[in-house]
């Protein structure tokens, strides 16, 4: 005599490792998600900071720089670096991988807002190719003559 023995749905056979393995894997997801949002933040931080759009500014304009990588000269990966606000006064350091259709470079700010204004100790360009250096700053000029 057979016996009609009822049988389980899929997931009342297979819960014991659905469970843990969905479980896995929303966490592994959020965390994707969290660090692709903590990362896509704090690189716009920086690309919306007055020495990176002033920087970019500069290169795109320098004859020297356009000529070396060419135009149109644009960010190229991801901007390190830091910056800093304190009380009204603020610290950039910054790295940005730049290209043009002739080449790459790294354009280098480091500037200080002790006030209002960015003063700017160090911007300039490093050609890729060459290794050439390009400095973005104004030459001081000699006050005392």
């Amino acid at each position: 005599m057979e016996e009609n023995i009822p049988h389980k749905n899929w997931f009342g056979r297979n819960w014991k490792w659905v469970v843990p393995t969905g479980g896995c894997l929303v966490a592994i997801i959020l965390f994707v998600v969290f660090a692709g949002t903590l990362v896509m933040g704090v690189t716009s931080l920086l690309t919306d900071s007055d020495p990176y759009k002033e920087a970019m500014s500069k290169a795109q304009e320098n004859e020297l720089v356009v000529a070396a990588i060419g135009e149109p000269i644009e960010q190229d990966g991801m901007t390190m670096g830091s910056l800093n606000y304190n009380n009204g006064e603020g610290q950039a350091n910054l790295s940005i991988p730049i290209k043009g259709p002739k080449g790459e470079a790294v354009l280098s700010v480091f500037a200080n807002k002790p006030g209002d204004e960015w003063i700017y100790h160090l911007l300039e360009v490093q050609i890729k190719n060459s290794g050439e250096t390009i400095s973005l700053l104004a030459p001081e000029t000699d006050l005392d003559n």
